[in-house]
């Protein structure tokens, strides 16, 4: 009887947290496929210790932590190496419709050329609205490690979303007046 109360204990967690963990897994990698890999690692990682977990006062926090851990140690490994060096200019599909898109997308592809440490910084300081201290606690490194990371990677993505404003404002500017588009020679019956 424990084990099925065990379960059930689990099984509403993860009900209730996998969309959140999916959104900061997608944040860190930037795929949706990858991010449902991610949460389904540190989901398996969370349910074998979960007899002992199920009593921790911040459980969100420890399978935040999991879940950063899972990501970072993939882009340590051989593969994690490969398929970075595989990824394409593509921009990821977008989670849902947001008041400005063209924004969400640019700030997307700004975060994802971010390096996975830098990345996994500013995710967690400012998607999850973590302080510094527990920032570095998630990553197992010192504050000031954690203030110059994320200081480069909002640096990174001002300077990335700067030159993606620019090259708008530039392509913009190249497109022909409007007047210019207009024959040469009068259509007949057109007004004057």
């Amino acid at each position: 009887m424990a084990k099925q109360t065990r379960d059930a204990e689990f099984t509403e967690f993860v009900a209730a947290r996998a969309p959140w963990l999916r959104k900061v897994a997608y944040l860190l990698c930037g795929d949706w496929h990858r991010a449902d890999d991610l949460v389904q690692e540190s989901v398996t990682k969370l349910y074998v210790r979960w007899s002992r977990l199920s009593r921790l006062e911040n459980l969100d926090g420890y399978a935040r932590t999991v879940l950063v851990n899972t990501f970072l140690a993939e882009q340590r490994s051989p593969w994690g190496r490969w398929a970075a060096r595989r990824r394409t200019g593509a921009v990821p599909e977008p989670a849902a419709a947001g008041p400005d898109l063209d924004l969400s997308v640019d700030l997307r592809r700004a975060l994802a050329a971010l390096p996975p440490r830098q990345r996994a910084t500013v995710v967690l300081r400012h998607y999850c609205d973590l302080t510094v201290e527990q920032t570095a606690a998630a990553l197992g490194c010192s504050t000031g490690n954690v203030k110059s990371q994320t200081s480069r990677g909002l640096d990174a993505l001002r300077r990335s979303l700067d030159r993606q404003d620019q090259q708008d404002q530039q392509d913009r500017t190249d497109l022909p007046n409007l007047r210019d588009l207009r024959p040469a020679v009068p259509v007949e019956g057109a007004a004057s």
